[in-house]
């Protein structure tokens, strides 16, 4: 019997478990031994009494030998399991404890040997005394035996919660394992579909390449590497590998992708030119009929509106050689940065062309505006007035700086050159100013109003 994983039988064990066939052995010679005439001495039918109790105590002894080593083999196996999967403190507490018991098993189990090796039931003129002291001592070995058995079954029941896990997660091994083979290969199967099209997909190539290590180590499997890390490796290559899988997919579409865009931002940079071109007639309208105030901020539009598009078409010239390169990161960055040079000429330019706007429209009617913010205004009084006498002083004074602030940009109306474009950033700054003290009733309030 052994006591701890990979430690063989001794000697004496092995003929022990060889003396579980005697009483049979000897059940069947023993008509043969009368048949031809063999002669036994008895001593009276006490000792033989004896002797058929001790072989029956060494019976039971054998029975019970053999039941404990079945049961330690089959425990081991389950400690095999946990160790292949858990490294926690409590699976290293579980690998002690069956050590401990490996010795107590040990040492019942040599307890048993000797008294089998002390006493030869067979031999001829055995005295009662004798075999009634080998039943005694194969009794008391046998009882050994059954308590060490006892302990085992025991310790074995308290595995469960820790054996359970470790099924569970071998139970996810196989699995595991076989989606990250079959993830690889269906990725392997996107690039080469992808690369018949024309297109050469290097970088998703170098992924798919630097993933081959991993399927070796997946392949020399979990009793070299561990089943946690088998697990979470065989994971990870699955989502990898379905990473180069789906952009593999895509790719097609997404070269498709970056010629439009290539079209459609050329295009929007020719519009741009042209509108750029527009700029100076409405800087010069400005200029003849608005104050310098009005118009001073929009002096840089024209020269960096050219600018810009001028960025933006070189940028389009190294977007292009990289798509024909199939660089496709770098193209999609280039292509990003046309676009925001774009989105700022077109802010710039637009703004000239709404500014004159705004301004004609306030030259005509600046009562409109003023009707506007004095509605804003108005409206957030009532507001903070609404199921109170009196007004909060935090609602009420910069409501009263509103009022007191339109009024002021009124005033700047008036003379022989009014400066419009101050009197229209004062108004939208009231609007906001009385905008924040609405926000804030409504939130006190808990929206409600």
């Amino acid at each position: 019997m052994t006591a701890t994983p990979g430690k063989p039988y001794s000697p004496s064990v092995r003929d022990t478990l060889t003396l579980l066939a005697l009483p049979l052995v000897v059940a069947l010679a023993l008509p043969a031994a009368f048949a031809g005439g063999g002669t036994r001495r008895w001593f009276g039918g006490r000792a033989e009494s004896q002797r058929a109790e001790a072989q029956a105590a060494k019976d039971a002894a054998a029975a019970a030998f053999y039941e404990l080593d079945t049961a330690q083999r089959d425990l081991r196996i389950s400690i095999e399991t946990i160790t292949a999967v858990d490294d926690s403190p409590a699976a290293r507490r579980v690998v002690a404890d069956f050590e401990a018991l490996g010795r107590r098993i040990d040492e019942a189990s040599q307890q048993y040997i000797e008294a089998v090796d002390a006493h030869d039931l067979d031999r001829d003129e055995l005295e009662a005394s004798v075999a009634a002291h080998a039943r005694t001592e194969l009794t008391k070995a046998k009882d050994e035996l059954a308590n060490v058995k006892r302990e085992l079954d025991r310790f074995g029941d308290s595995l469960g919660p820790l054996i359970g896990k470790a099924e569970t997660q071998l139970a996810r091994l196989a699995p595991a394992v076989e989606r990250a083979r079959q993830g690889l290969l269906a990725a392997s199967n996107a690039l080469d579909a992808v690369r018949e099209s024309g297109l050469r997909a290097d970088d998703l190539a170098a992924r798919l390449a630097a993933l081959a290590p991993e399927l070796t180590k997946l392949n020399q499997g979990a009793g070299q590497h561990g089943v946690p890390e088998t697990l979470e490796r065989a994971e990870r290559v699955a989502r990898e590998a379905e990473g180069v899988r789906v952009e593999a997919e895509r790719l097609p579409e997404k070269a498709a992708e970056i010629d439009h865009r290539l079209v459609s931002l050329r295009t929007r940079a020719q519009a741009l030119t042209t509108r750029a071109g527009q700029v100076d007639p409405v800087l010069s309208e400005l200029r003849r009929r608005f104050t310098a105030a009005c118009w001073q901020d929009l002096q840089h539009v024209p020269d960096q509106a050219g600018e810009n598009v001028r960025q933006a078409e070189l940028k389009l010239k190294e977007a292009q050689s990289a798509r024909d390169a199939q660089r496709w990161p770098d193209a999609t960055a280039l292509l990003s940065t046309v676009r925001a040079l774009l989105n700022t000429t077109d802010e710039s330019v637009s703004a000239a062309g709404d500014r004159l706007r705004r301004l004609n429209a306030v030259q005509k009617d600046p009562q409109q505006e003023i009707d506007r913010t004095r509605f804003a205004i108005r409206d957030a009084q009532r507001l903070a007035m609404t199921g109170r006498n009196t007004p909060d002083p935090r609602q009420a004074r910069p409501l009263d700086e509103a009022v007191a602030r339109l009024d002021r940009a009124i005033t700047t109306l008036e003379g022989r050159h009014p400066d419009y474009w101050h009197f229209l950033t004062e108004t939208e700054a009231v609007r906001q100013s009385v905008a924040r003290v609405v926000a804030q009733i409504r939130e006190e309030r808990g929206g409600v109003h």
